[in-house]
């Protein structure tokens, strides 16, 4: 089995993604791909192809030829979001006969897909699709199944949704997805849907079935969602100090600081992740907190947030469900406010 994964755009992640790829948001200090990618090594996946638009680079500095995962990447260019089923388009001759899994690279899927995976090969249906229940499915597309898990129909935002079951971003298809995809027009947003090409399958006769995703699925669309996702993936943290900390320092809870750097009289709560080069001094961090690389903490307070690299926070305390951008400066001033969603190399002053 080879694995395709497909961007998605970033537009309720802006400022964030003015200036990064929505995929290469990092929750828990790793990029969502990344998640992505060991989730589908984990299934025994080695080949990958990885669709990317106008920020390759950006997308290959991070990930490169794969070997890091222990992955064969290969990289394929997408002049425009012109849907995933386009995504498919431009795999096939990647894909050639082969079964693979198709995963959205802003989806994070917590227990993974090997149960999925593994009823996808042994029972050789044309597409498996994952489900999970949702609170207005009228967002979603919406599978309807019959009680064995056959799928009869898929409908893209309902306005009278059949079931809660909404279908979430990874599917298994055999090369049979191939016919669909050529036979299928561009919607009247000008894409070619994933969901006409499941729909073709279904009206052809050929077997599609749905899973119920019963794990820790997110979509991660917006900084509420980055913020849950993180929390959730923090709370799974093996402990782990690597760093210089001094004695008037405390910690407490599931704490993991790479190697690097050092604090001085502070106190780090987890679950918290610190990445390595961080200078923290009189400060409080955590819980629920990831913070990059090389950023300086003094005399600040911070938690439930996510922090990118190079930020620093002098003399600012009480933040909480915080999205701060690559080298970001906060610190004290006269502006009110305490939670802060701001983009790279942002300047903000924060009441003291």
């Amino acid at each position: 089995m080879k694995a395709l994964i497909c961007p998605e755009d970033g537009d309720r992640l802006r400022p964030f993604t003015y200036s990064m790829p929505k995929q290469l948001v990092p929750v828990a200090n790793k990029p969502i791909l990344v998640h992505c990618l060991e989730n589908v090594r984990a299934i025994g996946v080695e080949e990958v192809a990885v669709v990317v638009g106008d920020r390759a680079d950006e997308v290959r500095a991070v990930v490169g030829d794969g070997s890091a995962f222990g992955l064969d990447v290969t990289y394929l260019q997408q002049e425009a979001p012109l849907g995933l089923a386009h995504c498919v388009s431009i795999a096939e001759e990647f894909l050639g006969d082969e079964d693979f899994v198709m995963y959205l690279g802003d989806n994070i899927l917590a227990e993974g897909i090997a149960e999925s995976a593994r009823a996808f090969r042994d029972e050789r249906s044309a597409a498996r699709l994952l489900l999970t229940k949702v609170a207005d499915p009228r967002a979603y597309g919406v599978a309807e199944t019959d009680a064995t898990g056959r799928v009869h129909a898929l409908v893209e935002k309902p306005e009278r949704p059949r079931s809660d079951l909404a279908v979430i971003g990874v599917y298994f298809f055999t090369a049979a997805v191939h016919d669909a995809v050529r036979a299928i027009e561009p919607s009247a947003r000008g894409e070619l849907e994933i969901t006409d090409a499941i729909q073709y399958l279904v009206e052809r006769g050929d077997r599609v079935v749905a899973d119920e995703y019963t794990g820790y699925w997110k979509d991660t669309g917006s900084p509420d969602d980055l913020l849950d996702c993180n929390r959730v993936l923090l709370g799974r943290l093996r402990p782990g100090v690597h760093g210089e900390v001094d004695a008037a320092s405390t910690v407490e809870g599931t704490v993991v600081v790479e190697a690097g750097r050092s604090w001085s009289d502070s106190r780090l709560v987890g679950p918290l992740v610190v990445g390595a080069g961080s200078v923290v001094r009189g400060s409080e961090l955590g819980p629920y907190t990831a913070l990059g690389r090389d950023c300086v903490l003094e005399d600040a307070g911070i938690r439930d947030s996510i922090v990118l690299d190079g930020v620093s926070i002098q003399g600012v305390r009480g933040l909480s469900g915080s999205l701060i951008g690559r080298s970001a400066a906060v610190r004290t001033g006269e502006a009110a406010g305490r939670r802060l969603i701001i983009g790279d190399h942002t300047q903000a002053e924060v009441a003291a």
